[in-house]
């Protein structure tokens, strides 16, 4: 049987505890109803409140993409079909290579990320699942209302070859113009009326 010295060290211990959790719920529940915590689309997540939603998304995504069934991938039809989708559908949040993003997805907070290296952060069955269904408080759609089965399976393919794609390779597979080469034969805007 613990000593009274022991017990009264540990309902000290647990009076702190309960204290101290009441105390961050009471200053959370301030922060929120005051309206202090700036949810503006300018301005970034603090960093412990970033990290914190990224993990969670890892998380979720991890578990409600467990059961997709992946079927076979990068047939050349599929590549090449999931290249346009890509163009049509993500490329204005997630740019491409030599292809920035356009203004609406560098207007985004949180930023949406270059895809380029997507294959390597995510399974196959979990990027479906993401085009799929979207991200909540992100601005990623889901695309189960707008896109096929087999267009949402194209973009994943395409997205396994996307890093091996120079920005050439990426322009002529999109449809897109290479951003980082300028035609010779581009005509000049200047002393041209607006």
């Amino acid at each position: 049987m613990p000593s009274n010295r022991t017990r009264l060290i540990l309902k000290t211990a647990a009076a702190t505890l309960v204290l101290a959790g009441l105390a961050a719920a009471a200053g959370g529940a301030l922060v929120l109803r005051a309206g202090w915590y700036d949810t503006t689309a300018t301005s970034q997540h603090l960093q412990p409140v970033h990290s914190v939603l990224e993990l969670g998304m890892r998380y979720s995504v991890r578990n409600h993409s467990s059961e997709v069934k992946v079927p076979p991938l990068g047939a050349p039809q599929q590549v090449a079909r999931g290249a346009l989708v890509y163009a049509a559908h993500c490329a204005q949040c997630h740019g491409g290579p030599g292809s920035a993003q356009a203004k609406l997805g560098q207007s985004m907070q949180p930023l949406p990320g270059p895809l380029i290296d997507a294959g390597a952060r995510w399974q196959p069955r979990e990027l479906y699942w993401i085009t799929k269904h979207g991200i909540k408080m992100s601005g990623m759609p889901a695309w189960q209302f707008h896109m096929s089965d087999a267009d949402l399976w194209a973009v994943v393919a395409f997205m396994g070859v996307l890093p091996s794609l120079s920005a050439r390779d990426y322009a002529q597979a999109t449809g897109r113009p290479n951003v980082t080469e300028t035609p010779a034969t581009a005509p000049t805007t200047a002393g041209a009326v607006q």
